[in-house]
């Protein structure tokens, strides 16, 4: 009999990586708004993965509600995420931490998936995460240590961030950005980082942090700058300067 795995959320995301599992010969189990999660806990309480692939402002109710029998088979792939998000609840405030993946692929209705560079991924689960991916050519790979999967969070973090809020400035591509305004993009990066540097409680390596943006603007040049949550990104992003007490002189230019 194959293995269950709970999908909690069907949006674009979900509904790939729900495709992958099928692939792999698992029993997919959808969670969606309509859904009573504990009465599917109840139903099948032993999943071998439980995937949250709701959108970032659902992040923490979710987690608040997750049925106890599942607490240690989640896995998490929200944008802007951090170990802050999910050690902040009981379940997680000592090891193990979940299963997590900082997915570099772009799935938009009407679309195929589009790989910038292959997805890392991180935990107890890990490797199923990337074996579903495999199954559909999405390129994906395991790291090691919580610390290396850090990095690539805020990795992620920095790149969508800083493309998003520049573009509300220059708008255009993310090549267009570097090629004609890299030293405006560099300001609003540095920005970012010392806000996600608040956030992580630790001193970033901030060249590592460029160099592995621009691997990701290389892997999708035409990638447009500007999605449709750059507004509330930026919004987020100075919320959390002010918290913190930070300058970010370069995003206040941009929100005024």
């Amino acid at each position: 009999m194959s293995k269950t795995v709970v999908v909690w959320g069907m949006g674009e995301m979900g509904s790939v990586f729900a495709r992958g599992f099928l692939k792999l010969g698992k029993r997919v189990v959808p969670v969606v708004r309509s859904s009573d999660p504990a009465a599917i806990a109840a139903e099948h309480p032993d999943p071998e993965l439980v995937l949250v692939s709701v959108g970032e402002a659902a992040l923490q109710p979710v987690l608040e509600t997750v049925p106890e029998a599942w607490h240690g088979k989640v896995a998490l792939l929200q944008n802007e995420l951090l170990p802050s998000d999910w050690q902040k609840h009981p379940q997680y405030a000592n090891d193990p931490d979940p299963t997590v993946i900082s997915v570099w692929f772009e799935k938009k209705k009407g679309m195929d998936s589009k790989p910038l560079i292959s997805s890392p991924a991180f935990g107890p689960n890990a490797k199923l995460l990337v074996d579903a991916l495999a199954t559909l050519d999405i390129p994906a790979h395991e790291v090691a240590t919580l610390d290396e999967m850090t990095y690539e969070l805020v990795r992620k973090n920095v790149y969508i961030v800083t493309t998003n809020i520049a573009g509300l400035k220059k708008g255009g591509t993310v090549s267009e950005l570097w090629n004609n305004h890299e030293a405006f993009a560099r300001d609003v990066a540095s920005d970012v980082m010392d806000v996600q540097e608040v956030l992580v409680g630790s001193e970033l390596p901030r060249e590592r942090l460029i160099t592995g943006m621009l691997e990701a603007f290389d892997g999708d040049p035409d990638h447009g700058c500007m999605g449709r949550s750059a507004p509330a990104r930026l919004a987020r992003a100075l919320a959390q300067a002010d918290a913190a007490g930070l300058e970010v002189s370069t995003l206040r230019q941009i929100a005024t």
